[in-house]
């Protein structure tokens, strides 16, 4: 399978970094293609200006050439992952802006679905499972992600997953780690 890899965090030997990168060799070790999108690195503009506005008028839009480059580079791939932190219960801006750009209307939805049978987004969490069950915050997380993004623009195999105790030290880190390594197993 070839599968887009967007991660999205400001440094590359970030937690995130890693965990993209070992869920890349994961994949590239059972036979798959990768494609990697580091969005800070690459400076992706995330403000979505008049060009990038959705019409709901007209289905057929032709976006700026740098929205039509991402969606030729998803539509290359057969699959998506997304790795990120979790900022404010949600993806960073930049990851955010990326979204609301390429994923745009007449293409990721309204008459068109997203042109890949499977998205995965995988989220970083400083905190334990514990603090983001007692307020709710893992609930928010997958009624704003995985379906308020991924169900609606018709992503069959979908899927969020939080990944916790990003900030608990080595022991934590390591566990993370492992379990990016199952989650590419799985993928």
């Amino acid at each position: 399978m070839k599968t887009l890899l967007v991660v999205a965090h400001p440094r590359q030997e970030s937690l995130t970094g890693a965990l993209g990168r070992t869920f890349a060799e994961t994949l590239r070790s059972r036979g798959h293609e990768v494609e990697w999108a580091d969005l800070y690195a690459e400076k992706f503009d995330p403000v979505l200006g008049p060009d990038d506005e959705p019409d709901w008028d007209d289905a057929d839009k032709v976006y700026s050439p740098a929205v039509l480059a991402e969606m030729r580079r998803i539509e290359r791939n057969e699959a998506t992952v997304m790795i990120f932190p979790v900022y404010w219960w949600s993806t960073p801006a930049l990851l955010k802006g990326w979204i609301d750009r390429v994923w745009n209307n007449g293409w990721a939805y309204g008459a068109r679905k997203f042109p890949q049978r499977r998205v995965w987004m995988i989220a970083l969490a400083g905190g334990d499972r514990a603090l983001f069950e007692k307020r709710g915050y893992d609930r928010a997380m997958a009624t704003g992600l995985d379906i308020g993004i991924l169900d609606y623009c018709g992503v069959a195999e979908h899927r969020l997953e939080i990944l916790y105790g990003a900030l608990e030290g080595e022991a934590s880190v390591a566990a993370i780690l492992r379990e990016g390594r199952r989650l590419a197993d799985e993928f």
